[in-house]
């Protein structure tokens, strides 16, 4: 595989905070994932691979362009779509991409403004103002934005982010179409059925590190077993069981991974009665990308601030 992005030892630091760790990835013609939760450093990534941010130290190359010797070149491979909206919202559709072509010094600023509205599905309302656009709306005219100029290289932060069902189905058919096409894309999520469904390899990322890249398939065969999920009622202490590991638990479900999947669920069902909870319906399944990252870094809740830009933002999208 052709490397299109490739960092070695690449880290960034706030302060004392090391936000990004010794970071090694190798990405050629794909839709690569960087999962993790938020505050795990996959925004910071994005942010030093599209010459937004200097590394501490290390390289990272973009199209065989080292990131902070030539970044003006970098940019002209590359387009990038922030979590936050990147519209403008007194401006029609039209007016937005027009803006983004006339910025990059479109040949024809005109025809490929049209050509990408096309591409997005917006003919329809391209003259509207964007302030009537719905959230997935005007996540497509972001993403038209960004192709404007044609880039061999896309990076998309969150891009289904405050997104319903319907839209989010939408987004992902435009990204697998643009790699048919060729594009390199490079994606930050933390829904993991999503980059499961959609990403060709997926890095897990925690704490600033990448615990570990391959394709979904092949993270999934890494948990040896199967999952039971017990749906419950009343307090519990944490639960432990003889030859079952737990993975998550919460008020609501306890999520057990076991090898021998003959009688289990009896077992744990009998097991949970017993410390005094209700036990209100139990199931089994294969293992999902949920299920490896809580393996590999335990069931971790998110104790960053909440960033009140991006929290305006989301919700200026599901309007």
């Amino acid at each position: 595989m052709t490397s299109v992005l490739l960092t070695k030892n690449l880290t960034r630091y706030y302060g004392e905070l090391c936000a990004v760790r010794d970071m090694h990835i190798d990405v050629g013609n794909e839709i690569f994932g960087l999962l993790g939760p938020n505050g795990s450093g996959k925004t910071t990534t994005v942010l030093m691979l599209t010459t937004l941010l200097t590394p501490t130290s290390g390289t990272a190359s973009v199209c065989g362009l080292d990131t902070v010797k030539y970044p003006r070149k970098v940019r002209e491979k590359i387009s990038y779509v922030p979590q936050d909206m990147a519209v403008d919202i007194r401006l029609t559709g039209r007016e937005n991409v027009r803006l983004y072509a006339e910025l990059y010094g479109i040949s024809r600023p005109k025809d490929r403004t049209d050509e990408v509205i096309g591409i997005l599905d917006l003919e329809d309302r391209a003259d509207d103002f964007v302030k009537a656009y719905s959230g997935g709306m005007r996540r497509r005219l972001e993403l038209a934005q960004a192709l404007v100029h044609d880039p061999e290289v896309l990076f998309l932060d969150e891009p289904t982010v405050g997104l319903d069902v319907s839209a989010r189905k939408k987004i992902w058919e435009y990204i697998r179409t643009l790699k048919k096409r060729g594009m390199s894309i490079f994606v930050t999520t933390h829904y993991m059925d999503e980059a499961d469904r959609n990403c060709d390899r997926v890095a897990f990322m925690d704490r600033g590190s990448v615990k570990t890249c391959d394709t979904p398939a092949a993270l999934k065969k890494l948990i040896d077993g199967d999952i039971i999920v017990a749906s419950v009622e009343g307090t519990l202490p944490p639960v432990r069981l003889d030859g079952v590991k737990v993975i998550s638990q919460n008020e609501e479900e306890i999520t057990f991974l076991v090898k021998d999947r003959k009688n289990a669920g009896d077992y744990i069902g009998q097991e949970i009665q017993s410390l005094g909870a209700t036990l209100n319906s139990i199931s089994i399944r294969k293992p999902t990308l949920d299920d490896v990252f809580l393996h590999l870094v335990g069931d971790i809740e998110d104790t960053s601030p909440i960033n009140m830009t991006s929290y305006r933002n989301m919700l200026g999208r599901r309007r």
